[in-house]
């Protein structure tokens, strides 16, 4: 098949959304599929299948580009779209395979609402244009004609088909290489954005001086948490992918604050690399982060949290088989399934989703 990603989000950005298409593309394309890959332009060289969008600097979210035009009849022969998100380039994809009669299939991948307040700076009108957001998103998801989100909750009032993005369980897995051999290691790796809460992290850390923490990531709140961040943690940019397996494995414990994931693939990479999780109790977390590999506490709650984090360090788990659900293997059967019929293999029923791939428990650290 010829399959079209479109996407507002790519390299040389890095985000779950970047790295979920690059593993998708290659995943696809080892199964004998061609995949093109649309997004905008940035200091990025373009590949093979890879369709640049003429783009802007965002003035609202350093690191994203707004696109602007590329016209329908310049894109390449497809058999499917698979748009990734709702701004120009995935509306573009929206457009093509309507003009040309196509599956659509939509992958929900970030609550876009959750940025608002961070690019106007004021929460009142985030709220009003959240309000008003939501609603057109929802219209434009509707449009589609199979829309996929990661757990069986997504904000929006549309019928969904719960697929998670999947991790590459073969990539990620223990090293033997430990960075941190001499000391007891927390670390947080991601966007450093006011929905990731980073802040929560360097607060616990004050309170836990006797561990080290190490924040791995870029993002418009990066000075400010320089600033704020007490002498046992270390701040660093994001390293390059070869090594994230390497940093997982050597943590003792990996830990999020972060209410703005629909999935969380740091923490499932760290699963795998055989390192519990630490993790607010709110969505996805609450269905993906259980007893088998870590501990929740309430968003917010420094006590709770530094308790979740205790929890971690002193309490074995076999991580990685807590989250072998999540192999990004059984995502592409069904993405291919999806694909070809709009629907999961009949022996993956959707309704059956939510307890195939839920770690949750109604306990909170």
């Amino acid at each position: 098949m010829r399959i079209g990603f479109f996407t507002d989000s790519y390299f040389p950005g890095i985000d779950g959304v970047t790295y979920t298409i690059d593993l998708w593309r290659a995943e696809l394309e080892s199964r004998g599929h061609e995949v093109f890959v649309v997004y905008p332009d940035g200091d990025y060289e373009p590949g093979p299948h890879e369709l640049p969008v003429r783009s802007l600097p965002n003035p609202f979210y350093r690191g994203y580009r707004v696109p602007t035009l590329r016209r329908p009849s310049s894109l390449p022969d497809l058999d499917v779209v698979h748009c990734h998100g709702p701004a120009p380039v995935g509306l573009l994809g929206r457009y093509y395979a309507y003009a040309n009669d196509l599956p659509a299939i939509y992958t929900h991948h970030t609550p876009i609402e959750e940025y608002f307040e961070q690019s106007v700076g004021r929460e009142a009108i985030a709220g009003a244009l959240s309000r008003l957001y939501v609603p057109l998103e929802t219209a434009l998801l509707a449009s589609f004609d199979v829309v996929t989100a990661s757990t069986a909750r997504i904000d929006r009032d549309v019928e969904h088909v719960p697929l998670p993005v999947g991790i590459d369980t073969d990539f990620f897995e223990p090293t033997a290489t430990d960075w941190y051999s001499e000391a007891t290691v927390i670390g947080y790796s991601g966007r450093l954005s006011l929905e990731k809460h980073v802040e929560h992290v360097l607060q616990v850390a004050e309170r836990l001086d006797e561990y080290q923490f190490v924040v791995v990531g870029e993002g418009p709140r990066r000075d400010q948490l320089e600033r704020e961040a007490p002498a046992n943690v270390e701040l660093r940019d994001f390293l390059p992918r070869e090594d994230l397996p390497t940093f997982y494995s050597s943590l003792d414990a990996f830990i999020t604050a972060s209410t703005g994931d629909t999935l969380g693939l740091s923490t499932l990479e760290a699963n795998a690399c055989g390192t519990p999780v630490v993790a607010a109790d709110v969505p996805p977390f609450d269905q993906t982060i259980g007893p088998e590999n870590g501990a929740r506490y309430a968003h917010g709650d420094l006590e709770a949290m530094a308790d979740a984090i205790e929890s971690c360090l002193t309490a074995e788990r076999d991580t990685r088989a807590a989250v072998e659900a999540y192999d990004v293997t059984h995502t592409l059967e069904s993405l291919e399934s999806l694909y070809r019929h709009g629907r999961l293999p009949a022996d993956e029923r959707a309704s059956e989703a939510e307890d195939d791939w839920s770690l949750s428990d109604d306990t909170v650290e």
